[in-house]
């Protein structure tokens, strides 16, 4: 703990930081343009969905997750597929890795709150930070598979078969 601070504003800094980061974030990568997101490719498909489904179940509790996107003018809602059409879901994708990317941000500033906090409550902002972002990157990436499924499903049904995606 670098900076000593009376113990009021530790708990001000703390509670008002974690919104104002999260909501900062969100609202500016809503203003990003679309062109700067270019997802990376897949790893191992079989290995993916096997840890999103079988270990981590998002499938079970994506849907309790808020989508901030959806908050903000220009924001692209998540919540639920709207289309299939092959533009869409290009636009779905690049959408999930927007969100991938503020959530991977917003984690990045953690080593802030280590600045004021004691050391314990470094380890509280730490299970903070990453319980509520993890759980977004994960849903984030689960459906990014799911999508590019369907996307290489409408480009081609019979090679879609072949390569077992």
């Amino acid at each position: 703990m670098p900076i000593e601070l009376p113990l009021i504003w530790v708990i001000v800094l703390n509670c008002a930081g974690w919104p104002v980061i999260q909501i900062g974030l969100a609202w500016l990568f809503t203003r990003m343009p679309e062109s700067w997101f270019h997802p990376p490719a897949l790893g191992s498909v079989k290995l993916e969905t096997w840890l999103y489904d079988r270990v981590f179940h998002v499938k079970r509790w994506k849907d309790k997750l808020p989508d901030a996107a959806a908050w903000f003018g220009g924001g692209f809602a998540k919540r639920e597929l709207a289309a299939t059409d092959p533009s869409y879901l290009r636009r779905f994708i690049r959408e999930t890795w927007r969100g991938e990317l503020c959530h991977w941000c917003a984690l990045a500033f953690l080593p802030v709150f280590f600045l004021w906090n004691p050391l314990w409550a470094d380890g509280v902002m730490a299970v903070y930070a990453i319980s509520a972002n993890l759980p977004c990157i994960l849903a984030q990436r689960h459906n990014r598979i799911r999508l590019r499924r369907l996307l290489a499903r409408k480009r081609n049904p019979h090679e879609f078969k072949a390569v077992g995606i």
